[in-house]
């Protein structure tokens, strides 16, 4: 059940909101979209749910085209909520899982299955209304994984809450994704697609602009960070062959290097200069390339 955009551009009148989009995203696997707001990542969603047409190209599933035959195979957590603030909690899940084709009594015990897992059984039968927002987002949740989608697509799932409910809500997605179900979804918060994601796509005004695995867009990259304390003055490194970038620390530094031949060099030239107390040779961050490629930082 691969899930294919082969060429896809979509345009509003004369503006583009997406540009000539390919990309494959495997099977049970979890995808990441990156890029700031106006990127074209709610309306790539859109495409792919067969809520809007795209204007080129075309968006295939399993070889197939996506539409109301597919929808209870789907799963959708919009950014914007959608729920209906003066019902309760259960007769609203309930009522979306039956219109995706679930039984009342799948229903009801998936329903307590997941409010059991995000520690608030008690909402079951709570107005919407009276939830707080963070827990409004657990509800929402529940409805678009509610009937066991193949594939789902969460646009901005973490937004707004807090850093207990966002480790609750990955472990649930991460759970998903070991159980077989293919996830894609958009994101602010570079750390969270970094952790999560095998592949991403970084887009910046419609266009792809990074696209692949995550260890090979790292590896591609070439440069690599590293970070140095020590007991004795570290400025002169700014100046050396092979260094990028250079950001001075309390501890000490940290430098973007042109890769590891560099801080072999640097150790050479530092080990008879004093104690140090950290010699950390790591990758770059998804954020290094964003800035790289994008050509502003993006948190």
């Amino acid at each position: 059940m691969v899930l294919k955009l082969e060429h896809v551009t979509k345009r509003f009148g004369a503006f583009t909101a997406v540009k000539d989009l390919s990309i494959t995203i495997p099977e049970k696997e979890m995808f990441g979209f990156l890029g700031a707001n106006g990127a074209g990542k709610t309306t790539t969603f859109r495409m792919i749910l067969g809520l809007l047409d795209s204007s080129e190209g075309k968006i295939t599933w399993d070889g197939k085209l996506i539409n109301y035959s597919t929808s209870h195979l789907v799963g959708y957590l919009p950014e914007e909520r959608g729920l209906y603030p003066k019902l309760k909690v259960s007769d609203q899940i309930v009522y979306l899982a039956r219109l995706r084709g679930m039984p009342k009594n799948a229903a009801v015990s998936q329903l307590k299955y997941w409010l059991e897992k995000f520690k608030v059984p008690e909402y079951e039968h709570k107005k919407v209304e009276e939830l707080s927002k963070g827990n409004q987002q657990k509800i929402q949740f529940i409805a678009a994984v509610i009937h066991n989608p193949r594939l789902l697509i969460l646009d901005e799932p973490f937004s707004g809450l807090d850093p207990v409910n966002v480790e609750m809500l990955k472990e649930a997605v991460l759970s998903l994704k070991e159980k077989g179900t293919t996830i894609v979804f958009s994101s602010h918060q570079m750390h969270h697609v970094e952790e999560m994601c095998e592949h991403l796509c970084i887009m910046h005004k419609g266009a792809p602009v990074v696209h692949g695995s995550l260890k090979e867009i790292k590896r591609a990259f070439g440069k690599k960070n590293l970070v140095i304390h020590a007991d004795f003055p570290l400025e002169f490194l700014r100046e050396y062959p092979g260094v990028v970038k250079a950001k001075s620390t309390t501890e000490g530094i940290h430098l973007q290097i042109d890769g590891e031949h560099v801080a072999e060099k640097i150790l050479k030239e530092i080990v008879n200069k004093g104690f140090i107390r950290k010699f950390d040779l790591e990758e770059p961050s998804l954020n290094d390339i964003f800035i790289e490629k994008v050509g502003d930082s993006y948190e």
